[in-house]
């Protein structure tokens, strides 16, 4: 089984990973194994979450990057090629929610960069690393979505028609892309506690509303998420793609 999950020899990218839900799966990855490339919108966190893997004996470089400039994510694939050698793992887990409050109240900019970064930013890396991962012969894309994306959450419904699409594009992803060895799958993250989500999680009212009815009647935390993930990114799920995984504690049943 030991082997089933190890991720030696492989590559990993990582966004969203100086802290929360994205460091954490970066952290797992790397003790796997694997040779990770830690990303995020600021260099001098990055570089932190990688100094502290490759201190702990991993394997972690950083560079930034901000999801919605595809600039900036083109030369993030060209850093993890040359730095590297190729790329067998894609973990899309940066995200933006700039407003929280009825859709009628979102303003076009901050709808342009929900898209923007929580579905174009995706999908572009993804289609920047399909040519190492093809030439490769496998490949693991894991986007990052939101309980929001299969069931809309209250104050955050524009959040979770973003998060919807990335659902929609994983599976899209997993149908075109499977003759090339390529897995696309996508992790729905109920109420974790992290930095993101503390608007939520630090209001009484929502906290208590989100685990009242769940029958893991509490909050997640990051920890949680990322056993997950390396599941996904390693062989012991070779037969699994275009698959929707839950970590929200029932909060959908």
């Amino acid at each position: 089984m030991n082997e089933k999950f190890s991720m030696a020899g492989r590559v990993a990218i990582v966004t969203g990973a100086s802290k929360g839900i994205g460091q954490a799966i970066a952290e797992s990855l790397a003790e796997a194994g694997a040779e990770v490339v830690v990303s995020s919108r600021k260099q001098a966190a990055v570089d932190d979450v990688a100094k502290a893997i490759n201190e702990r004996g991993g394997k972690a470089h950083a560079r930034a990057c901000h999801m919605g400039d595809l600039a900036e994510i083109e030369a993030l694939v060209a850093f993890a090629l040359e730095t590297c050698g190729g790329v067998d793992v894609v973990v899309n887990n940066a995200a933006a929610n700039p407003v929280f409050g009825p859709v009628l109240d979102v303003p076009e900019g901050a709808f342009d960069k929900l898209m923007q970064v929580n579905v174009k930013g995706p999908f572009w890396l993804a289609r920047c690393c399909h040519e190492s991962m093809a030439a490769r012969g496998h490949g693991s894309v894991i986007n990052i979505s939101s309980i929001g994306g299969v069931s809309p959450e209250p104050l955050i419904g524009m959040y979770s028609v973003s998060k919807a699409a990335l659902v929609s594009l994983t599976k899209v992803m997993a149908k075109e892309w499977g003759a090339d060895g390529i897995r696309a799958n996508v992790i729905c993250p109920g109420l974790i506690k992290t930095k993101f989500s503390q608007a939520l999680w630090q209001n009484e009212d929502i906290l208590e509303h989100t685990v009242s009815g769940q029958p893991i009647g509490r909050i997640g935390a990051p920890e949680e998420v990322a056993p997950l993930a390396l599941f996904l990114a390693s062989a012991a799920s070779s037969y699994c793609t275009g698959a929707v995984y839950m970590v929200d504690g029932g909060h959908v049943i």
